[in-house]
């Protein structure tokens, strides 16, 4: 069996893909603990109502791009399309309802069946971050400068821009959709053909159209300013004050929507120009029924998630290995010399390994070649001493060195 390729739409994590993959994570890692947040993994696949309930029947997700099947008992499970209903239903299940707020976050892959294209894949990975129990803008905004510190952190401050949008609250949402799906119906025969089922299933969804026909009608179509009471005015107020606050910039996108009834409120994406037409690279926002609907009480929250793929292509710089220690014995005694030295050197946090293949100058070619800071040389009359040369293999100065002074010399050389 030969030629054979991983599936339509995956990829494998290897090489620089994998180094600018982990060096996402880890920076991610980093910035959310300054906040106070902890790492939860919930399991790739879930029962299928996790997520048929969350994401509404109706939605693309669902009806359209989850990976669902029924396992060897009968039951129906779904390979996780997106992190968030998980992280509730995991809040639910281990009982920490009363534990509030619970500041989480998460990174994996998630699986969708869609159209393969430029940093977006069937199985994707995604890092996210869910505030559980945020009871203010102020926490909105919080939530939102962090994913911003992330991006910088990144070296990616300068290619996003913040779009942010209300959507008010449910009264709010609930009389702008009537205006609107009044308006669209006057207007039905102009609207595309995927527009006109989003009229009956999901109007809010015709508003972040790519159809140029549906895009012109957009221009006079109700406002949701209009549309906003005193409540969903006052949140709004507090989140664009409290984010001035944080020092966050942000640009008003009243086209940035979410189609599910429990998203309340903030709405927002950084969007980037660097990939082309598909520009969001982290999008979120706040959302109050969906640990309800997994089962507990009504408690308001705000999340975000992240493509790692995405993330990851647009660093301008790519982590670099750290230097190694190459260990070159001569003679079998010298090899196992080396053995013993390179377990020291291990322990102590240096990244060290044992050339044993070929003459002296093939392996100190290879070594050269491998990037290695430090060569150390070793044969019978090393041993006999108890030392070993040492060799900077950037300056190219060689010196003799005790083995038991190794660790010694060469972190301090680090430090």
């Amino acid at each position: 069996m030969s030629g054979l390729q991983p599936p339509r739409g995956t990829h494998d994590l290897i090489g620089e893909t994998m180094r600018r993959h982990h060096h996402v994570v880890e920076t991610a890692r980093r910035v959310l603990r300054t906040y106070g947040f902890e790492e939860w993994s919930t399991p790739i696949f879930e029962d299928t109502r996790v997520f048929s309930r969350t994401l509404g029947e109706t939605s693309d997700v669902v009806s359209k791009e989850m990976y669902t099947f029924e396992d060897r008992g009968g039951e129906s499970i779904t390979l996780r399309p997106e992190g968030t209903a998980a992280i509730c239903r995991a809040l639910v299940t281990n009982g920490l309802t009363q534990s509030l707020p619970q500041k989480v976050f998460y990174h994996g892959p998630m699986f969708r069946y869609e159209r393969p294209q430029k940093g977006r894949y069937r199985q994707f990975h995604q890092i996210g971050a869910e505030l559980i129990g945020a009871e203010s803008p102020l926490r909105d905004a919080e939530t939102i400068a962090m994913a911003q510190d992330i991006l910088r952190e990144l070296g990616l401050g300068d290619h996003v821009t913040l779009e942010l949008n209300t959507l008010g609250d449910l009264a709010s949402r609930q009389a702008w959709r009537e205006a609107l799906v009044a308006y669209f119906r006057d207007h039905a025969d102009a609207l595309s053909e995927e527009s006109r089922v989003r009229l009956e299933a999901n109007p809010l969804r015709i508003l972040d159209s790519k159809s140029e026909q549906d895009r012109k009608m957009l221009d006079n179509a109700p406002a949701f300013a209009d549309y906003l009471n005193d409540d969903s005015r006052q949140f709004w107020d507090g989140l664009r004050s409290s984010l001035q606050a944080f020092g966050v910039d942000f640009v008003e996108n009243p086209r940035i929507v979410r189609g599910l009834d429990y998203y309340s409120h903030t709405a927002f994406e950084f969007v980037t120009s660097k990939l082309g037409a598909q520009g969001t690279v982290l999008a979120g926002g706040r959302y109050e029924g969906l640990v309800e609907q997994m089962g507990g009480p009504a408690i308001p929250a705000i999340g975000w998630a992240g493509g790692i793929e995405r993330l990851a292509m647009l660093l301008d710089s790519v982590p670099e290995l750290p230097a190694g220690i190459a260990l070159v014995p001569m003679g079998d005694e010298a090899v196992l010399k080396a053995a013993s030295i390179a377990r020291a050197l291990r322990s102590a946090g240096l990244r060290a390994e044992i050339e044993t293949r070929g003459n002296m100058k093939k392996r100190m070619e290879r070594v050269v070649k491998s990037g290695a800071s430090h060569a150390i040389v070793l044969g019978d009359e090393e041993i006999a001493k108890n030392v070993v040369q040492l060799r900077d293999l950037s300056s190219r100065e060689q010196q003799e060195v005790p083995v038991a002074d190794l660790v010694r010399v060469l972190s301090a050389g680090r430090a």
